[in-house]
């Protein structure tokens, strides 16, 4: 079933779709969904190493993008939309007691969560709804989400050919891995927090 739906993701990569769909995926995981963009952006870059910087540009636009909605969620819609989403994640009891501290060092909260794959959602639901200075948020965001995804893409972008094999080679492995570090993730915004 991997295999097939790493075939299947390997396949959409070629596609005249595929652009959007990252897009789509980038921009809804910074604000609601759980699935990161690199499902879509690993298998692009290695279908298409020389499209490297145009795609970790089309993540890194639509996951700050994202990041604003998430952000505006927190500010405007926190008890309709907010909570829940973070009720979700096992972070709704987290808000007052970081929310002080959090104006302070929200910044570097953000752009933890940007860079790596703790759930980055949270954070700017967390950012709007304590009124984390907007300028700082975005500041951060495109630092930590452009570092992400021009690391990631410029990586698969060089080597490619050698980094696909390895992919296909440890599908099994890489996948477990993967979901290790977004569960992992998961786990640190409900107990950290």
């Amino acid at each position: 079933m991997l295999r097939r739906l790493y075939d299947w993701t390997m396949s959409l990569a070629a596609t005249r779709h595929a652009e959007k769909a990252l897009f789509g995926v980038s921009f809804a995981e910074s604000s609601f969904f759980p699935i990161p963009p690199d499902v879509l952006l690993i298998p692009m870059v290695v279908a298409k190493p020389t499209h490297w910087i145009r795609l970790a540009l089309v993540s890194t636009f639509a996951s700050v993008l994202g990041a604003v909605v998430g952000y505006a969620i927190g500010m405007f819609l926190y008890e309709l939309i907010g909570q829940p989403i973070l009720a979700l994640y096992g972070a709704e009891n987290s808000f007052n007691r970081i929310a002080e501290w959090y104006n302070t060092w929200g910044g570097w909260g953000v752009l933890f969560a940007a860079i790596t794959p703790f759930p980055y959602k949270v954070l700017t639901i967390f950012s709007g709804a304590t009124g984390l200075n907007f300028f700082v948020f975005m500041v951060v965001s495109i630092i930590g989400r452009s570092a992400r995804f021009f690391l990631v893409a410029w990586l698969l972008g060089r080597y490619g050919e050698p980094i696909r094999v390895f992919i296909e080679k440890y599908l099994g492995l890489l996948f477990t891995l993967f979901m290790a570090l977004l569960l992992g993730g998961f786990y640190l915004v409900k107990f950290a927090f």
